[in-house]
């Protein structure tokens, strides 16, 4: 706030503390803009007649030509439409007339920062391109049901980090979202209405991912020609999900400890450490005990994070979510696809999505689903419209049987064997020997099939 007022710049201070904003004044416009670039405010409350020299109008003009994207609230006891008029012009976000209401105030102040929040967190979705995922739980095995009331137990004891390990497609964004809707409501606020900002840890370059956690002040480097907020400011009041957090780099890992144990952020060429407020969710499909051993993973962030941990079991260790998530996919998909008449899955087709490993797990459930969804002409899934892999491939039993589950519409026993001697030597890529010893044949065998079917890389 930059009022001459100083009994209304503290009174207004006094009254923002306790609605919990953190606040910084100044009396003058000395130096003002060069203090505006240090503190990085997320709102800016400017009284237009400040010094005889260089008035509020003066100062707002700097910010805008700077292209600072910080919103700014004119003050001004002069409640003429023409001075409101100049002040929006020239690119301010509201104005009070003085004497305000201090409610006033509040809502002005409240209203312009969830705007701004809102504002920062579609710019951020739309230039990384990621796209809302899922939130519903679903399934009932007993690893599950442990899984989710121990998340429940750290999100409403406000557990301010979760670290969240599994193999890919096991779900761990979806339980992420889980853990930041119990949170917030634990807190009394509406998970609805808090940033949930994820960010990938290796889908960017190592010179550019330090910029996208932290940000940077405008000039840092060469390409900072304004000021930029990283994920953990945009998370501010919300839930971080770091996503393949364990193949972060040392460097990143030492800077992303002292995060969590002060949560304060500093921008790229800043000079002033940022506070944030949010839940701090990492994801790793990673074994970190292996990594610490290994000396890739911190030892010290390791023991900081696994106090609040759960692990994501893959899909073939349960079974029993198998035909729920199947029915909770194929319910989805059909309404999306307008396919009201599909009832379920046939007594083939059902089995077959139990006996199946699942190497990619709900991810790939999913997607097989919607794809039966779109094929299917009848009233229920059958085995026709299931992937060859699935519907044709050896499935192995709980009593270690080998089955071959006989698609209704009959199979090709050429193709079987053809498609089960490329999947070995893809497997063993392309050693014979190796490909020989996963379908139990001899090595003369395996080279017979190979030619037979022409499949040496």
């Amino acid at each position: 706030m930059v009022d001459d007022d100083e009994l209304i710049v503290t009174m207004t201070a006094r009254s923002l503390k306790k609605k919990g904003y953190k606040t910084q004044v100044q009396t003058s416009a000395i130096d003002i803009f060069n203090k505006i670039v240090t503190w990085h405010p997320d709102l800016i409350l400017l009284d237009i007649n400040l010094d005889e020299d260089r008035s509020g109008l003066d100062v707002l003009k700097e910010i805008k030509r700077e292209k600072l994207a910080t919103p700014v609230v004119m003050l001004t006891s002069d409640d003429s439409a023409e001075t409101a008029i100049k002040a929006m012009k020239l690119g301010a976000a509201d104005y009070l007339t003085k004497p305000f209401n201090i409610e006033e105030l509040h809502i002005v102040v409240a209203n312009i920062l969830e705007n701004s929040r809102l504002k920062d967190e579609v710019d951020y979705l739309r230039k990384t391109g990621l796209t809302c995922v899922d939130s519903q739980i679903v399934g009932k095995s007993p690893a599950m049901k442990d899984i989710l009331q121990k998340v429940e137990m750290f999100a409403k004891s406000r557990t301010g980090s979760l670290l969240i390990t599994g193999e890919s497609g096991t779900g761990k964004e979806v339980l992420a979202r889980y853990f930041h809707s119990l949170f917030h409501e634990a807190h009394g606020s509406t998970a609805e209405y808090t940033p949930f900002i994820a960010i990938n840890c290796v889908a960017l370059p190592d010179n550019l991912i330090e910029n996208e956690l932290f940000g940077h002040t405008r000039g840092a480097f060469t390409d900072a020609k304004v000021d930029k907020k990283g994920v953990f400011e945009l998370a501010d009041g919300g839930t971080l999900l770091l996503d393949e957090f364990g193949d972060l780099r040392l460097e990143m890992q030492s800077k992303f400890l002292r995060v969590l144990e002060t949560r304060t952020v500093r921008r790229l060429g800043g000079k002033t450490d940022l506070h944030f407020d949010a839940a701090i969710i990492a994801a790793t499909n990673k074994d970190l005990k292996k990594a610490v051993a290994a000396g890739e993973f911190r030892e010290d962030l390791f023991y900081r994070l696994n106090t609040f941990a759960v692990h994501l079991p893959p899909l073939r260790e349960r079974a029993e979510d198998i035909p729920v998530l199947a029915r909770y996919f194929l319910e989805s998909f059909a309404k999306k696809y307008f396919k009201k008449n599909l009832k379920g899955f046939s007594p083939a087709a059902a089995k077959a999505l139990v006996l199946a490993s699942w190497p990619g797990n709900i991810r790939e459930l999913r997607n097989v689903i919607e794809r039966c969804v779109v094929l299917e002409t009848e009233d229920h899934i059958s085995t026709e419209h299931l992937p060859v892999e699935l519907s044709v491939q050896p499935l192995v039993e709980r009593r270690k049987n080998m089955r071959i589950i006989l698609p209704e519409t009959g199979i090709s026993l050429d193709e079987v064997e053809k498609d089960l001697v490329h999947q070995a030597m893809v497997r063993a890529d392309y050693n014979k020997t190796k490909a020989a010893k996963l379908l139990n044949i001899t090595y003369d065998t395996l080279r017979y099939q190979v030619k037979k079917y022409d499949l040496d890389r």
